[in-house]
């Protein structure tokens, strides 16, 4: 059975910064491990930014989490040296006739960096920090995606950033073969270009700019904390505040986010790997 296990490396980038994130992210592991009984689906966790840990390319999964921060705290260091190199080392892999491809999951902090390394658009810092449960539109390559196709339109995310991904680098998107999926919420009373809020690289690589992890106990945690509720209610008013605690409770938002994103984009990668043993 060893041999049959799949291998899954979260990449920590939370640089020692507590967080419900991570928790999340083994949660979901732990779900889709339940659901096989053929194999196991094991992880490990690397803390990359603060330990300079780097999984090697032996992993059939790698997720790679978000953090806090500046997406380009890492130029120039060694950390983010090594972390590009296991993306040339996977991309790499990919492109040949490998039987088994690398698929690859980047969340929030990990998105703005995938977005710098694949040069696909402009990452800089949003005119106001963005915190609480957004709403988020599909583009029409959203509507046909495998799995963002699943939500509803819009649907809501967990959506916690100072930095933004926009400009989309037409040429480049179209050179790697890449789609945006989504975009953030409409704001017709600012004159802001709509960030980019997931991409999909390829049929194995695919990023989103929100928490699709997040869930009930994670985001109630964030709430609860006093700063994080000044910042809501001075940003967006209590109603606003009160409206997102409901949104914590209704099953078509946040929680099916959550089960929904990262978990279906396991399960197709599971069944990728294991067809033998895939039900569909």
């Amino acid at each position: 059975m060893g041999q049959n296990n799949i291998k899954v490396a979260i990449i920590d980038l939370y640089n020692g910064e507590k967080n419900e994130g991570m928790r999340c992210i083994q949660d979901i592991i732990k779900e889709t491990d339940a659901k096989h009984n053929e194999f196991k689906v094991v992880y490990d966790i690397y803390d990359t930014r603060l330990k300079v840990e780097i999984p090697d390319k032996s992993y059939d999964i790698f997720i790679s989490s978000g953090g806090p921060g500046d997406p380009f705290d890492g130029e120039g260091k060694e950390w983010e040296r090594k972390y590009f190199a296991l993306l040339d080392t996977l991309c790499a892999h990919n492109q040949n006739d490998n039987p088994e491809k690398k698929y690859l999951f980047f969340i929030c902090h990990s998105y703005q960096i995938m977005v710098r390394y694949f040069k696909l658009g402009t990452v800089n810092r949003r005119n106001s920090k963005s915190f609480g449960i957004m709403p988020v539109h599909h583009t029409d390559a959203g509507f046909n995606d495998p799995i963002i196709k699943l939500l509803p339109e819009p649907f809501y995310a967990a959506d916690f950033r100072e930095f933004q991904t926009v400009q989309p680098n037409a040429a480049k998107l179209k050179e790697i073969g890449a789609k945006v999926l989504c975009l953030e919420k409409i704001r017709p009373d600012v004159d802001y270009e709509r960030a980019m809020m997931a991409i999909r690289i390829s049929d194995e690589i695919m990023g989103t700019q929100f928490h699709p992890e997040a869930d009930h106990q994670s985001m109630d945690y964030h709430f609860r904390q006093p700063e994080r509720r000044e910042h809501v209610v001075s940003k967006y008013g209590e109603k606003k505040y009160f409206e997102m605690l409901e949104l914590l409770d209704d099953p078509m938002a946040v929680p099916f986010t959550r089960k929904i994103v990262l978990p279906e984009f396991l399960s197709i990668a599971v069944d990728k790997l294991r067809p033998e043993y895939s039900k569909c």
